[in-house]
């Protein structure tokens, strides 16, 4: 395939483009994932509970606006998703002390036992998807998706 051929299949609608792969790759990620988790015995939590959890992982008892900041996240969103994660036994919501407006978000025990199984299946996730990686093009794609999930708006 040419170069412009190859430029020409990465931004029309096609299977090649950019935006498709990334999102048949999360896609896949997500899956892998759920399934892993099932078999751990956590098949009520989401993939996409994971925009709540990990930043809980690393400062739990989070403000509710904060956390949809750190998840990049509508505040609409993560009420949602704090809804179902505490639906299911994952988080607790409870009332800021110092302001009444404001909600604290709180790991369970069930979440505590999660994060240790989670953080292996992740690991184990992640050596996969590089293992056809050297660790330039490892690197180099850490990167580029760092760039793109902080693409402004505009």
């Amino acid at each position: 395939m040419t170069a412009a051929v190859r430029k020409q299949a990465e931004t029309s609608l096609s299977l090649d483009n950019i935006g498709f792969l990334l999102a048949k790759a999360s896609q896949r990620w997500n899956e892998l994932l759920y399934a892993r988790l099932s078999e751990a015995g956590f098949s009520e939590v989401r993939p996409s509970y994971g925009s709540v959890l990990i930043p809980l992982f690393a400062e739990d008892g989070l403000r509710q606006g904060e956390l949809a900041r750190r998840a990049r996240l509508s505040k609409q969103t993560l009420t949602t998703l704090a809804r179902a994660l505490e639906r299911d036994g994952l988080v607790e919501r409870v009332i800021d002390p110092t302001d009444a407006r404001a909600t604290l978000l709180y790991l369970t025990d069930r979440a505590r036992e999660l994060e240790p199984v989670a953080e292996q299946i992740v690991a184990g996730l992640g050596a996969r998807v590089t293992e056809t990686l050297t660790d330039r093009e490892r690197m180099v794609l850490q990167a580029a998706l760092r760039e793109i999930a902080d693409l402004p708006l505009s």
